[in-house]
């Protein structure tokens, strides 16, 4: 078996503990506004704005593989990291990202066009929001790398993802009241969360950054070479798996609620409030429990309770008060064991990512997880718009579908068996 390459670095020394605390408050400040910006125009609201603007199964499904499948442009992104600060990458990022998304600020003339042409202008948006979110991201851990110490990751990573699901419970809880007295203006709610995607562009320009600029280039070979080693192989397989299952699942649960159960969208928001709410509740426990015992248990617990729940779904029939509180607590829940993964997923990659030079390490991740989970949305998609159009009982098709997804996020545990809290601790170099 051959040897992931060695790779010499001649980057600058550590951060002082001064310029790490820094860092640690700009990313926690920060990050809430940043991921409102880019989840506001990544899901779910693209999905519902994609229906109001008459999309099909297929076009929500290319929807949410752009978001996945841009994240290849983080390997073309990676080589610039030799040559340009990680900051000034992140920040131009951030910018393209506003430039992308700024049409869809007046999204109240996108419905007025003729055909379709409202359709694709707002897909065509999104991916390039994808785009530029991809490519500013590929610096993103790599940063926060330099600021983190080794025994406190999962409580870093807790920390930090709760003061964002905090942010996006607020910012959905005011999408609901808007929603309800303006059905369909999704424009103005658009124009808060680029606003909140400005102001994190401000105070990211200030983080501190250990520099990986040695001026040699790096080849994306080398970042792919270290698939070879069996535990990072096995890391990225079970990982790809349970996501791209999970993003594959959840967009169309929310096209099943609108288009065939008949939920409006200001319902709908309350089950993403919900979801946002499991992530809240549970994340700095979950970074405590990923320390204590390592990723492998959490794996097992998360994906066989995600696949619960999604088998759960095909018990769903009718839009009264008693299914809307039972999609609100599915949500929940499953937003609740999808952070758990989350935390437990970055736990074992940091352990695996060299300090000195980790951006090629995380990129792979990245890139390698989002090839798989940017196939499974439009191939799951497709498979659904063929199978409607030729069945007369679509909520059995949507029961079947769930049903294969669930036996599949079940399954997703098996290649990551082995993150035990003595083997993660091992990697750490």
């Amino acid at each position: 078996m051959s040897e992931a390459p060695r790779i010499d670095s001649a980057a600058e020394a550590p951060l002082d503990e001064l310029a790490r605390a820094r860092g640690r408050r700009l990313a926690i400040s920060s990050h809430p506004f940043g991921m409102t910006f880019l989840m506001v125009f990544t899901q779910p609201l693209p999905t519902l704005a994609l229906l109001a603007l008459g999309a099909s199964e297929t076009q929500v499904g290319l929807q949410i593989a752009a978001v996945q499948g841009t994240l290849l442009l983080q390997l073309p992104t990676l080589r610039l990291v030799a040559r340009l600060s990680k900051r000034s990458i992140l920040v131009g990022g951030h910018l393209f990202a506003l430039a992308a998304s700024a049409p869809l600020l007046r999204f109240d003339r996108l419905a007025d066009l003729p055909n379709e042409t409202g359709v694709w202008i707002a897909l065509l948006c999104f991916a390039l929001l994808a785009a530029a979110g991809s490519m500013s991201n590929t610096v993103w851990f790599p940063l926060l790398r330099a600021f983190v110490e080794p025994d406190r990751i999962g409580r870093f990573f807790g920390t930090l993802r709760t003061g964002w699901h905090l942010t996006l419970i607020f910012f959905f809880i005011a999408s609901q009241w808007w929603l309800e007295k303006h059905p369909g203006g999704f424009g103005p709610l658009f124009a808060v969360a680029w606003s909140l995607g400005l102001l994190r562009t401000i105070l990211i320009a200030r983080l501190p950054e250990r520099s990986e600029r040695t001026g040699a280039r790096i080849r994306i070979r080398e970042a792919v070479a270290l698939a070879r080693e069996p535990r990072m192989r096995r890391y990225l397989i079970g990982v790809a798996w349970s996501t791209g299952v999970r993003v594959a699942t959840l967009p169309f649960v929310i096209v099943m609620l609108r288009r065939e159960i008949g939920f409006s969208d200001a319902q709908i928001v309350t089950t993403t409030v919900a979801m946002f709410a499991g992530g809240l509740v549970s994340l700095y426990g979950w970074g405590h429990l990923v320390d204590r015992f390592g990723a492998a248990p959490i794996f097992r617990i998360t994906n066989l309770g995600m696949a619960a729940l999604v088998l759960a779904l095909v018990g769903v029939s009718g839009a009264g008060s008693g299914t809307l509180l039972g999609l609100v607590g599915f949500f929940f829940l499953h937003s609740l064991l999808a952070s758990g993964f989350g935390v437990a997923d970055t736990h074992v990659l940091f352990n695996l990512t060299p300090s000195h030079a980790p951006s090629r390490a995380l990129v792979l991740g990245a890139v390698a997880v989002g090839m798989i989970a940017g196939l499974t949305p439009a191939l799951a998609g497709g498979i659904l718009d063929a199978s409607l159009h030729s069945s007369a009982a679509p909520l059995g098709v949507y029961r079947a579908f769930f049903m294969v997804m669930a036996a599949a996020q079940a399954l997703a545990f098996l290649p990551l068996r082995g993150f035990t809290r003595k083997a993660d601790s091992e990697d750490w170099r």
